[in-house]
């Protein structure tokens, strides 16, 4: 017999409850959605804002059924860093805006023509090889934030320091001791308490300045980046190409995300309110990030997790963590705190995130029993892998479309075009029965 709910989704804590239920949910997302800016350049606190913003308008388009937190997309990370190069950062806005207009384009076809179109789409031996490739292709990233001093910069000016691998490493051990033995309530946020514990360290060896935290106010608006307020939008072919298939392991994850806490909580939400609200909702949360100057938005596995645990399935705990998030985003003093932290804590922490994201692809494949005995499922994971962590590109002029976008955009073609043995149909048809089981 299913456990029953703490607090089922249209219930409403007692006041003291609730504040402690949201910050519960704050922190479980709040390490992996700060580092995300920190990485691409953006601002922590608009992240947060849109973080906030884009949660709220998701209940609001899910009818409030569906108990869900949005945070920063690591998916979109060397996307974000590629389109920033090209035209600064307001072309990685407009290409976040196409990326969440593609969530509404999805959406849409779901609407009428129902969801088994999508997993047809995208099975396990396409989404599983470009997770990992999306992990391993930020491995360079973490380690050089591990290793230099400047990470970013030109490679002959990189300057090599011990102390800052010590501290990163450190960090390491610290996130990888909080994940295997904390325990209740400490278990869910094993990343912020890596990074507040290797900032210590950090700032008894020397490597913090706290110098931003004293001379910030403690009310201040963030650092939005606003259309025709910060930059003109101009359409650029390039960007679109760069962003919008990153949109494929986005979507899928976002299934896979709606299919646990269907699970978790015991309603069949691709049903009811539907997958095409929930994509929808996760869209136009991308966009309103993107109107800000923050990272794309997704469901955080994160806080699903929280849900597992807790038994609080309240949309409106879920909401009120919404509000604070938004909340602490104009608090000077907080973004200036976060902006302080230095980049061998986060060197620390991305070596175990982008390395679980890729594990997290090698778990989809192995979950889904994708057998590479089977030639077909051989050549497209290899493809999808060389093509993605090996760097090929294609530009011609100013039009440029990078790795991960063509290892997407191939890996679903050859899908749709190699030739199913009798086997092969056997385990799709497996995969979509599993994708519309909940318990």
């Amino acid at each position: 017999m299913r456990e029953k709910p703490v607090l089922d989704i249209h219930e409403v804590p007692s006041k003291p409850k609730w504040l402690i239920l949201s910050l519960q949910h704050l922190f479980a997302m709040f390490g992996a959605t700060i580092l995300v800016p920190l990485l691409v350049g953006l601002s922590p606190a608009v992240a947060l804002v849109s973080s906030g913003l884009g949660t709220l308008a998701y209940l609001l388009i899910t009818k409030g059924q569906i108990p869900a937190y949005l945070g920063s997309s690591f998916a979109f990370i060397v996307p974000i860093v590629l389109a920033t190069e090209i035209g600064g950062p307001g072309a990685a806005m407009i290409g976040s805006f196409m990326a969440g207009l593609a969530y509404g384009i999805v959406a849409l076809l779901i609407k009428q023509l129902g969801h088994q179109w999508i997993m047809k789409l995208l099975p396990p031996v396409v989404v599983g090889p470009i997770i990992i490739v999306i992990g391993l292709g930020l491995a360079g990233v973490a380690v050089d934030m591990a290793m230099y001093e400047n990470p970013g910069a030109p490679e002959s000016e990189l300057i090599y320091s011990v102390k800052h691998l010590l501290v990163a490493m450190a960090t390491l051990a610290i996130t990888i001791g909080a994940i295997i033995f904390l325990k209740g309530v400490f278990s869910l946020v094993p990343i912020l308490i890596g990074i507040v514990s290797g900032y210590l360290i950090a700032y008894f060896t020397g490597l913090v300045d706290l110098t931003p935290v004293k001379e910030a106010s403690w009310i201040q608006v963030p650092d939005f980046i606003i259309p025709f307020v910060s930059y003109t939008p101009s359409f650029n072919a390039s960007i679109f190409f760069i962003m919008v298939p990153v949109a494929i392991v986005t979507l899928s994850e976002h299934i896979g995300h709606q299919m646990v806490l269907s699970k978790v909580v015991g309603r069949p939400f691709i049903q009811k309110p539907g997958l095409h609200r929930s994509i929808l909702g996760d869209g136009v949360a991308t966009m309103l990030a993107a109107v800000l100057g923050g990272p794309p938005n997704t469901t955080y596995g994160e806080n699903i997790g929280v849900l597992a645990i807790t038994r609080v399935f309240s949309v409106f705990v879920i909401g009120g963590a919404a509000v604070i998030a938004i909340t602490f985003g104009f608090i000077g003093k907080i973004a200036a705190l976060i902006s302080t932290v230095p980049s061998a804590v986060m060197g620390g922490v991305s070596i175990l995130l982008f390395g679980i994201i890729a594990s997290s692809g090698l778990r989809m494949l192995i979950d889904n029993k994708v057998d590479f005995n089977i030639k077909r499922n051989l050549i497209i994971a290899a493809v999808i892998t060389v093509i993605g962590i090996g760097g090929a590109f294609i530009k011609i002029d100013n039009f440029q479309i990078p790795a991960m976008a063509m290892a997407a955009i191939i890996g679903v073609v050859l899908n749709l075009v190699l030739p199913q043995d009798e086997q092969e149909k056997t385990e799709q048809k497996k995969y979509e029965e599993k994708q519309n089981t909940v318990a």
